[in-house]
């Protein structure tokens, strides 16, 4: 093993930490915070601890972190998504007992704020993977319907988590929000798709 071989598994942990540490730090020390309930406090540390698994989770799909490979890192995989459901919920909840007419509002669809109705988006979208994890029967269909809804959370997400001047610095939000679409592309364009639609066509069972 060369040089360059030996290193890279640090190096690979040392970016992944780095682009979730960083935006986790300024969130922390922001002003947005002062004088704000410990209630609103937890609800936003979990939509950053939402967003940061989102960045995890397609990593451990794909094998592509270091010493989680394959097997062990799709079943680190399903760990972080039970972690991403309660992070959500977290986070919902402490909006909703900040302000329920906002969150009403939001589940509703009738919100003036757009970074709302992705949010919602972005939490059904959550809550159907899990779902859809409890009732897994096809592998394929399951493969194909959590990759597409992956795919709907990622997106969302990162829209959400952009619109809102929060508590995130604006280059770090931006560098994580980019890492997540790019890992959640990756992921997909790994999965061989076509082949798995062309499989589903045929009535046969998944590689």
């Amino acid at each position: 093993m060369t040089g360059l071989g030996r290193v890279r598994p640090a190096l690979v942990w040392a970016a992944v930490v780095a682009a979730i540490a960083i935006p986790g730090l300024e969130a922390a020390t922001s002003p947005l915070l002062a004088w704000r309930d410990p209630i609103y406090i937890i609800g936003c540390f979990a939509g950053v601890a939402a967003l940061a698994f989102l960045l995890v989770q397609p990593l451990l799909a794909g094998g592509y972190l270091p010493g989680l490979r394959l097997r062990r890192g799709r079943r680190v995989h399903g760990w972080v998504g039970g972690a991403l459901v309660a992070a959500v919920v977290v986070h919902v909840a402490a909006l909703w007992l900040t302000s329920p007419p906002d969150v009403i509002d939001a589940l509703l669809f009738r919100s003036p704020t757009a970074f709302s109705v992705w949010g919602v988006v972005a939490m059904w979208a959550v809550f159907a993977t899990a779902l859809l994890a409890a009732l897994r029967r096809s592998q394929l269909l399951w493969r194909l319907g959590h990759i597409g809804l992956g795919v709907a959370i990622a997106v969302a997400t990162v829209v959400h988590a952009w619109l809102i001047d929060g508590t995130m610095g604006t280059v770090s939000k931006a560098v994580l929000c980019a890492l997540v679409l790019a890992a959640t592309a990756k992921v997909v364009l790994d999965a061989r798709l076509p082949a798995a639609f062309r499989r589903l066509a045929r009535g046969r069972r998944p590689l």
